[in-house]
């Protein structure tokens, strides 16, 4: 198996760079990846192969976040027409539109897919109640700059944020205030929570640090050759992956920080890295305007990865149109 090399299935179809992906968790029909665009068409995706199902048509302006519910039903898309809005994952149909005063970087839901978390340049977070869209959002502020993310956890009791202004708040969503914030020497690029909720993974600078979901204590620090602009944790918590400007992706040892192997694949500055939610592979988005899907386990027969040994699959293996029809 060592003399294995790392060959990436390649997912074009976007026409500009790749901001942001999520995936769903594993469904009956196995799990799926949703991709922001600044081309404003967020696309939807079989997460073990790559395979394209479809592409939501209605923004007007670049996508800067997305996100999947747990069961892939509902996607949601946060964009730079200052709207961020919820759509029917199988069929495509816009649900929801909620406007907002300026770029929407960031959109989660809640567990249950009732509520939908977004994050703006206006400095403010806000959820949104799906089952009630038209009444007003609950907000909460206090940053004092554009919010790059946001996320619901500890059970959906809390949102975690983290800003231009260099800091990562959290949000009791019963009294509506902060009640932890954390400040950073630069800005945090990415936030992740861990698929069990106990960690969140920061990146910023060359740097990627691990937080105590609870404390917010640092569990770990490490940096990376380049500048990282995402970070990801297994879940099993033994690796983490990160990408950004030196085009590479990078695998490193969760325990020691140890670089274990590092790919050159992307023709651009990687944006965005996360696990499948089996951990089976991860997905990295570039400048390039491609997606690429890597093995976690280089050579395991797994998704479209049938070869374990001879000659190495097409690295085009997925591909669609550059022009694709609604779902």
């Amino acid at each position: 198996m060592a003399n294995l090399r790392q060959t990436p299935l390649t997912c074009s179809g976007h026409t500009r760079p790749v901001v942001h992906l999520d995936f769903s968790s594993v469904t009956k029909y196995g799990y799926f990846l949703i991709s922001a665009c600044k081309d404003g068409k967020p696309m939807l995706r079989q997460g073990d192969t790559g395979d394209w199902i479809g592409t939501f048509e209605g923004h007007k302006g670049a996508v800067w976040g997305v996100a999947l519910n747990k069961d892939a039903t509902k996607a949601a898309s946060g964009a730079a027409d200052f709207t961020g809005k919820v759509w029917d994952a199988n069929s495509g149909e816009e649900l929801h539109s909620f406007q907002h005063k300026h770029i929407v970087k960031s959109v989660n839901f809640s567990k249950d897919s009732a509520l939908l978390a977004t994050g703006s340049n206006e400095k403010i977070v806000r959820i949104f109640d799906l089952n009630k869209p038209e009444a007003k959002p609950e907000e909460f502020t206090g940053h004092t700059s554009g919010i790059r993310h946001v996320i619901f956890f500890r059970n959906d009791t809390h949102l975690v944020s983290c800003a231009d202004d260099k800091t990562l708040r959290v949000w009791d969503r019963s009294s509506g205030k902060e009640v932890q914030k954390m400040d950073f020497p630069s800005i945090p690029n990415s936030l992740e929570v861990s698929r069990d909720g106990t960690v969140l993974t920061v990146t910023h600078s060359n740097h990627v640090t691990f937080l105590d979901s609870e404390s917010l204590n640092k569990i770990r620090e490490f940096s990376v050759p380049t500048t990282v602009n995402s970070a990801s944790l297994h879940p099993d918590k033994t690796i983490f992956v990160a990408g950004g400007d030196d085009l590479k992706v990078y695998k490193f040892d969760y325990t020691t920080g140890n670089e274990i192997e590092s790919f050159k694949g992307h023709f651009g500055p990687v944006h965005c890295v996360k696990f499948s939610p089996d951990g089976e592979l991860y997905a990295s988005g570039s400048e390039d305007g491609t997606l690429r899907l890597w093995q976690t386990t280089i050579g395991k027969t797994y998704g479209l990865w049938k070869c374990v040994d001879g000659p190495q699959i097409n690295n085009d293996a997925i591909t669609s149109p550059k022009e694709v029809p609604a779902i």
